[in-house]
């Protein structure tokens, strides 16, 4: 959101009435404006009487209308209210607060059709042991925890962020082992694939992540990160009955045809996305 300055010393009226004279022989004078207001009938708003008018007409003062791109000028920065019902039951981690921007740092996937096609035959296997959940829209691994910035940092930020991706090359990483997880709020479970080659990379770019958060007094990534791509997820924690059937989903992937090819990440670019803002830093 944006930041009011305060003009210092108090507001000044154009009109300086009422002043007490020190000396008695001195006269009290009022000092008017070119057009005194005076309050109409009622739903009218107030009149302007314009002096020199002709018989002190009364000319009734009418509000102009704000133009539309000066409304719009800040709706970016207008509060969203929490709805639940709108996001699936989800609810925020955090509370929402004017000027407040949910922030994350990671590597963009975007999936082949045969990678949909096989997380549609894990959610159907869940769904035949009344498991049901939801595939996810967008696919990525995480590179920071989901953290809080001020409005006014969002530039300063991404621009320490982009200095330090500058020397990183572009890799690939696999991501083919099949395991379960749960949000800290215990609120949310998801089905996700792990990360079994190019971790030790991923937590190069990580380290450098943290640097930027620890600049911002934020929150850095886990000590012992488990990289994944989240596919599915439910409400609640269902982590022991879905823990139950990992093996059997870690024969799907296994089995799936292409599966080593379309479990293979090729990452060129990271993406930090602060509020309704995406900004990406391509890699070498």
């Amino acid at each position: 959101c944006g930041t009011w300055v305060k003009n210092g010393g108090g507001s000044r009226s154009g009109a300086a009435t009422g002043l007490r004279a020190t000396n008695p022989g001195m006269l009290l004078v009022n000092y008017s404006s070119s057009s005194e207001e005076e309050e109409g009938p009622a739903g009218e708003g107030p009149r302007r009487r314009a002096e020199g008018a002709v018989g002190g007409t009364e000319v009734q003062c009418q509000r102009l209308p704000v133009p539309e791109s000066v409304m719009g000028m800040f709706k970016e920065l207008e509060e969203e209210l929490d709805d639940s019902v709108q996001h699936d039951g989800r609810i925020r981690s955090f509370p929402h607060q004017r000027g407040n921007w949910s922030t994350l740092v990671y590597l963009e996937y975007y999936p082949e059709v045969e990678f949909v096609e096989l997380i549609d035959l894990l959610l159907t296997h869940l769904q035949m042991h009344k498991l049901p959940m939801a595939r996810l829209a967008e696919f990525h691994i995480s590179l920071s925890q989901t953290v809080v910035l001020r409005y006014h940092w969002i530039n300063i930020f991404v621009e320490s962020l982009k200095e330090k991706m500058t020397s990183f090359d572009r890799f690939y990483c696999v991501s083919d082992k099949v395991k379960i997880y749960i949000n800290q709020e215990n609120t949310r479970t998801f089905l996700g694939l792990e990360v079994s080659a190019g971790s030790s990379y991923l937590q190069e770019v990580v380290n450098e992540v943290d640097k930027s958060m620890k600049e911002f007094d934020l929150k850095t990534y886990y000590k012992k990160p488990s990289f994944h791509i989240s596919v599915a997820w439910c409400l609640g924690d269902v982590t022991a009955e879905l823990e139950k059937h990992q093996q059997e989903l870690q024969a799907i992937v296994d089995r799936f045809e292409n599966g080593a090819k379309i479990l293979r990440m090729f990452a060129d670019q990271v993406r930090c996305k602060t509020g309704n803002k995406i900004f990406s830093f391509p890699l070498r």
